[in-house]
């Protein structure tokens, strides 16, 4: 949940990742993006990574949804509880001519900070904790690569990241679906989703795709 002080500060008109969920029926991801790779992340509000990784050259949809949790399709409610264990995620299709997965992993590392457990931002809780979710074991490898390169470098004061096998994801209820595109001038979005999409593109503008979007 979100972090009471942040909503004094920044006003209660604002709202957050963590608002009441609607009633409208989960929808199938286009069936278009059958031919592309897929990979698994979460780091936080889904709203802001889906965000993120849409921005990358070679992505061509990054989907809003829960991973990493006990209970079979889990609803937004349960989710933004803690109890389900769930991670807010995102599905990100991509064409490997254009993105490797490597650079999908850089990509999430540079996007958030790993070094806070169970919390990203002014939101708490472990459906906000960072996981790389791995299908095989050549992405595995390639995580461990690339946690190991950055401690080494000592680029975070820490890693708190989960290396994990993906075993389901759900497809989130579809107003969260491109939240931050069709909502701009929604309060969460204006303080802290696109401030931290421009940090990240400042930090990695060569994966951008043409026009910085």
């Amino acid at each position: 949940m979100k972090n009471l002080l942040f909503f004094l500060v920044i006003g209660l008109s604002l709202g957050s990742c963590a608002q009441a969920a609607s009633d409208e029926i989960t929808q199938k991801d286009p069936a278009h993006l059958d031919s592309l790779q897929t990979a698994y992340f979460a780091s936080g509000c889904f709203w802001c990574v889906e965000a993120v990784f849409e921005s990358v050259e070679g992505v061509e949809e990054a989907v809003s949804g829960y991973a990493g949790g006990e209970i079979e399709n889990p609803t937004y409610q349960q989710v933004s509880s803690g109890r389900t264990r769930h991670a807010e995620a995102v599905k990100v299709y991509y064409d490997s001519s254009k993105v490797s997965y490597e650079t999908l992993v850089e990509v999430f590392f540079n996007s958030h900070d790993p070094s806070t457990k169970d919390a990203q931002g002014p939101d708490h809780g472990p459906q906000y904790r960072s996981v790389a979710f791995y299908q095989t074991d050549e992405e595995k490898a390639i995580i461990e690569a690339k946690i190991k390169h950055y401690k080494n470098a000592g680029t975070f004061s820490k890693i708190t990241t989960e290396v994990t096998e993906l075993k389901k994801f759900y497809r989130a209820e579809e107003y969260h679906q491109d939240f931050e595109r069709k909502n701009p001038n929604q309060g969460y979005i204006q303080a802290v989703s696109i401030p931290r999409l421009n940090k990240f593109k400042a930090k990695m503008p060569e994966v951008l795709k043409a026009g910085g979007h």
